[in-house]
């Protein structure tokens, strides 16, 4: 394991910017505030911001003329990775990569890339991403049902089940049954937002004190305008962070993300560090979290019955929400730590530099 006194780890990480309120930037950012660039040398390069195509495309070129620059000097080069848009973006940097003989860290985050694998390329464009992704000397899954898939598309040798990770808060007194729901995440119809809505419309009727907080940013104007108009239970918060995030964090005792795919869900993660009890879609890497009836309670994705139904068995019973929300906490301290992670990640690096 590298110490400090010995040469560091050059390690250059290129993903979207820090900035960007999405999954992979905090994941990035969790490394940073638990210290990875105190422990290797990290250099850290954005490659995409929110904002117009021109502005996109503007950090997109900057982004690798920075990379051509900067590559040389690393030893490692380490590549966040989702799919459709991300996908192109990010096979530039790999490509650059592999021409200086560098060793590859392709980390794959994307909820919806066998989707966009099957489904939306061709037969030229699924060889294209063999062709990349073989550049790996590590491919990085978030799931075991990633690395399943992902086994048709890479040698299985390099693939390693890498899920993510937070850093843990200090416990809390959580009061349960005050049915306070949380969602924090994109605000759009693939994170099952609109079922979300449905479900809450009809359980309002049976739990009149219910207040559901939408913690994110809307990408579809036609679901805030179905959030407005039952705004006297449900609460637009924007996107949150730092002690606003933990602040709701703490008084809810309900957590719900329906996706309709996902990875793995770092809000999840937060959720049960702050001992909520989780309602979730099975789907990606979330039966990876959460175990149905043990650590939070599983849906069908897409199905606004099965949500309210996981919804209503919640509400109803504070005893259940408690159990959940104690075993979460408990998970999440055995299995989803940032050191942990860290130190699994140097083990990685370690290991392709052999």
């Amino acid at each position: 394991m590298v110490k400090q006194g010995e040469n560091k780890m050059k390690v250059l990480m290129v993903g979207p910017d820090r900035s960007v309120h999405g999954g992979i930037s905090g994941v990035v950012n969790n490394y940073y505030e638990a210290g990875l660039n105190r422990t290797i040398d990290l250099c850290y390069i954005g490659t995409m911001v929110e904002g117009n195509k021109f502005r996109k495309f503007l950090k997109a070129v900057n982004a690798l003329l920075l990379f051509c620059l900067k590559v040389p000097f690393f030893q490692i080069v380490h590549v966040n990775v989702a799919s459709d848009s991300s996908y192109y973006r990010k096979s530039f940097f790999i490509k650059v990569a592999k021409a200086f003989g560098k060793k590859i860290v392709i980390h794959q985050h994307g909820g919806d890339f066998e989707n966009f694998y099957n489904k939306q390329l061709n037969s030229r464009g699924r060889k294209s991403v063999r062709k990349v992704f073989s550049m790996a000397d590590a491919f990085l899954v978030l799931s075991p049902v990633a690395k399943q898939f992902f086994s048709g598309i890479v040698d299985g040798n390099k693939i390693v089940v890498f899920p993510d990770a937070i850093r843990i808060p200090p416990r809390i007194e959580k009061q349960y049954g005050q049915h306070k729901l949380l969602f924090l995440g994109r605000l759009c119809k693939a994170k099952g937002i609109e079922e979300l809505l449905k479900a809450v419309e009809e359980l309002i009727k049976e739990y009149p004190d219910m207040r559901l907080y939408l913690g994110g940013v809307w990408e579809e104007q036609e679901l805030k305008a179905l959030s407005d108009a039952h705004a006297a239970y449900v609460e637009d918060l924007g996107w949150i962070t730092g002690k606003e995030k933990s602040k709701f964090l703490t008084e809810c005792d309900l957590f719900v993300l329906p996706s309709h795919f996902e990875g793995q869900s770092v809000s999840i993660l937060e959720a049960m560090a702050y001992s909520c009890a989780v309602v979730a879609s099975d789907v990606g890497g979330i039966p990876q979290m959460i175990e149905d009836g043990e650590t939070g309670i599983l849906i069908r994705p897409g199905d606004a019955a099965s949500l309210k139904d996981g919804m209503a068995k919640a509400l109803k019973d504070k005893a259940l929400c408690a159990r959940l929300g104690v075993n979460a906490r408990r998970k999440v301290e055995a299995a989803f730590s940032i050191e942990k992670n860290m130190e699994e990640l140097l083990l990685v690096y370690e290991k392709i530099l052999a």
